[in-house]
């Protein structure tokens, strides 16, 4: 997949990658831990692109933005992508964000409020106990159809190997990703009720996250909508675009 235009934004002492599509209204699209723009989103940017201007970074250490030495938290995360709009002089945006792109969406909904138009939290939970059990139980994990596949970390080693300005750092920038989701994030129920922006929660079915928590999670965040893609795991979430594309060109204007 081509990009229109983009390039990187020097942020919070990063050099940031980002990609810009199409035209409308602006939509920042935050992949998830391991993946790039393309791995993410290859299905959904051409269709969303007729409508906004998709702004795709490659978040810190991912893709062809190298590492730095700071913690990769859903804050840290949130406080480039903010800067990243300064830097190309949006001031309010859509932002979908899938797995720990998701966890940043959320943070820019609870902590930059005035910096979102809407956010769409996929696969994202707000409590540890939201995870199914077949991630929290070693014992589950080499028969679990929820894991990501051999092929799966195929292509994120693949995709660092290839873009990433330090190709070395593979093993090391593993564990080091492993290391900062070993302690979700979470938000507090009164943090939750107090966003404001207009939110819609999306998982699959036999996602990382139970479906019982994607509804916690509606009830937490006024007036959320809420929508569960059947027959989808949570590598395969932003690749529905069968099912995502209509319910997000309902939820986006």
């Amino acid at each position: 997949m081509t990009h229109d235009r983009g390039g990187y934004a020097d942020v919070n002492g990063l050099h940031l990658y980002y990609e810009l599509h199409g035209e409308g209204s602006p939509l920042v699209l935050l992949h998830g831990g391991m993946l790039t723009v393309d791995l993410a989103f290859a299905e959904l940017i051409p269709t969303l692109a007729r409508t906004h201007l998709v702004i795709a970074p490659e978040q810190q250490g991912h893709g062809r933005t190298a590492d730095v030495e700071r913690p990769i938290t859903p804050a840290t995360l949130a406080s480039d992508v903010v800067a990243l709009l300064d830097h190309l002089g949006v001031d309010r945006a859509h932002v979908l964000g899938h797995s720990m792109g998701g966890e940043v969406a959320l943070e820019l909904a609870v902590s930059h409020p005035t910096r979102v138009r809407s956010v769409v939290p996929m696969s994202v939970t707000v409590r540890p106990e939201g995870l199914h059990e077949d991630l929290t139980d070693p014992s589950r994990y080499a028969t679990s159809t929820r894991m990501p596949t051999a092929q799966d970390f195929a292509e994120f080693r693949d995709a660092y190997l290839r873009l990433s300005p330090h190709p070395e750092r593979f093993d090391a920038f593993m564990a080091s990703l492993s290391a900062s989701n070993a302690v979700p994030q979470g938000w507090s129920d009164e943090q939750l009720a107090a966003v404001t922006a207009p939110v819609l929660v999306v998982q699959g079915d036999h996602d990382f996250v139970t479906v019982e928590h994607a509804g916690l999670m509606q009830r937490l965040i006024p007036g959320a909508r809420l929508a569960v893609l059947p027959g989808t795991t949570h590598m395969t979430v932003t690749k529905r675009a069968d099912l995502l594309l209509p319910i997000l060109a309902d939820f986006l204007d």
